[in-house]
């Protein structure tokens, strides 16, 4: 004989609706397959509270059953005379609860006044379980008749990863879609965009999308900084002076110093990575000292002179 489903979920006759929701998501985490595998006493439990949310977590069934018209199996009394009218389940066999909700591969999916039985178990434990016995689409007892979650992956330049803004990906059933990249992406992130899977019985799934950042031609990742190498000529490096730079967000003009040799290095405040609070890293010019291409016979000359009379041994730094 099937139990009172008030008391399978511990909350009393007067208790809210909310009440009544979070009572059943506690014991269907608690007592869920996959947070037990094996155990049929858990396996069992997890059917009853179930069963009890489908009759009082929906406000039409529960009213019936209050009133005495149903029972606790959701099958119809033919008793007036309100609650405690007879025994729940009488003259109906087979008891427990869910038993007339199964069949085919266990529970279907109840929706009440805009509660999805499916969706509660689904943020609690992930969504659709495709591939899983015991129901049409997967998972136990059928709960995951949601379509399948999609995974693309979608490559994005570092500067997009920084800035963040829109891209456009291809799913392989020819559908397209904008994705929002969000300013501070990580390499392999995932981005959830919900109902945007296969579509099924309970609704569609969700598309989870990996981000891969491209390496880039001109910065380098070092933690939270970016580093480039930044080529100026031996006169900047000599007689120092305003040279222009690029950044994730265009070029600026920084100042070398007198003296400057190759492998120095210029910090520009701000113009690294980003996280996802929008904080930026900074970003770190690192000095190439680069000679004219194809010689300078001038220079040469001048290059003579300076090693005769003022020769000199680089050290190392």
């Amino acid at each position: 004989m099937a139990r009172d489903p008030y008391q399978e979920l511990g909350v009393a006759r007067t208790a809210s609706a909310d009440e009544i929701r979070k009572a059943f998501r506690k014991l269907a985490k608690q007592n869920h397959p996959d947070q037990n595998p094996g155990d049929k006493a858990a396996e069992e439990r997890f059917k009853k509270v179930s069963g009890a949310f489908d009759i009082v977590g929906d406000p039409e069934k529960r009213k019936k059953f209050d009133a005495g018209q149903i029972d606790a199996d959701g099958r119809e009394t033919h008793m007036g005379g309100g609650f405690g009218g007879g025994p729940w389940g009488q003259g109906h066999p087979g008891g427990g609860f869910g038993q007339g909700r199964q069949g085919g591969g266990g529970f279907r999916t109840e929706t009440f006044e805009g509660v999805d039985l499916g969706d509660i178990l689904g943020e609690m434990f992930g969504g659709a379980r495709q591939g899983r016995p015991g129901g049409a689409g997967g998972g136990f007892g059928g709960f995951s008749q949601r379509g399948a979650d999609t995974r693309a992956r979608l490559e994005i330049d570092l500067v997009d990863a920084i800035r963040g803004g829109k891209q456009r990906i291809a799913f392989s059933d020819g559908r397209t879609i904008d994705v929002t990249i969000p300013k501070g992406a990580q390499d392999g992130q995932t981005l959830r965009l919900k109902g945007q899977g296969q579509a099924g019985r309970s609704g569609p799934g969700d598309a989870f999308i990996e981000i891969a950042v491209a390496p880039h031609a001109v910065f380098r990742r070092e933690d939270d900084h970016l580093v480039m190498d930044l080529p100026i000529t031996l006169y900047d490096a000599v007689l120092g002076g305003k040279v222009e730079a690029p950044t994730p967000d265009g070029p600026v003009k920084i100042s070398v110093p007198k003296g400057s040799n190759t492998g120095a290095r210029l910090r520009l405040k701000g113009k690294g990575l980003s996280d996802a609070r929008g904080h930026r890293g900074d970003l770190f010019a690192r000095l190439v000292v680069m000679l004219p291409e194809g010689g300078d016979a001038a220079l040469e000359a001048m290059a003579e002179e300076m090693k005769a009379k003022r020769p000199y041994s680089p050290k190392r730094r």
